[in-house]
């Protein structure tokens, strides 16, 4: 069942479908706490409860978070969703697993804050403006042995996305790969990114990772 993807909320693509392979191959027992940061339609949380895990999602928008608990009653399966800036609605909680399909995109006008359904991908103008935030609160809400699946564009750093988890005492590699064609966004600004060497002059194509990060037992 395709989810219902209202105006204004960001509808899954490749890197939704990236990261719900990686979810795929975790081996999770039945009944694992699972958040969903950023979760959109719910598509990703709507997985992982398929996958039989207990799932938190989390939106800031009021739109998405409609959309995913229409779409999860929809699908009859029970997921907890709620609406709040990343993972301020969880504080105090603990996870076995966390994942996050958060902006990602580089932003000419980096240095104001996006709005309406540009929150789903501009990201300042580095890519970091959530991912940085990830990077700094998700290992404080991960159970021991628990794990983060990060993915974002090769175009916002995902090295430094590696370093800091470790430096936060993480287990962190980038452990999937997928180049795909350019979409409307990237298009738009293929000029920009060109001229600040984000892209090369024969690179026509955008990579998406996953960073998966582990927390010691």
């Amino acid at each position: 069942m395709n989810p219902l993807v209202p105006p204004g909320v960001y509808a899954p693509q490749e890197d939704t479908e990236l990261l719900a392979g990686v979810l795929s191959d975790e081996p999770l027992p039945p009944g694992a706490e699972v958040l969903d940061v950023g979760t959109g339609t719910g598509a990703l949380a709507l997985e992982a409860a398929r996958q039989g895990f207990r799932v938190t999602a989390v939106d800031v928008s009021w739109r998405a978070v409609w959309a995913a608990r229409l779409n999860a009653a929809r699908a009859g399966l029970p997921v907890r969703i709620r609406r709040g800036n990343l993972f301020d609605p969880v504080r105090g909680e603990s996870f076995d697993l966390i994942m996050a399909n958060p902006p990602y995109v580089p932003a000419p006008d980096g240095a104001g804050q996006p709005r309406g359904a540009a929150r789903a991908w501009d990201a300042g103008g580095d890519g970091r403006l959530v991912v940085d935030r990830i990077c700094r609160e998700a290992p404080d809400l991960l159970r021991p042995g628990g794990v983060l699946l990060v993915v974002q564009s090769a175009l916002s750093g995902p090295d430094l996305t590696v370093g800091q988890l470790r430096s936060a005492g993480l287990k962190a590699a980038v452990t999937r790969r997928r180049r795909i064609a350019f979409g409307p966004v990237l298009r738009g600004r293929e000029r920009w990114l060109r001229e600040r060497g984000l892209l090369s002059a024969a690179e026509d194509k955008e990579e998406l990772v996953v960073v998966r990060a582990e927390l010691p037992v």
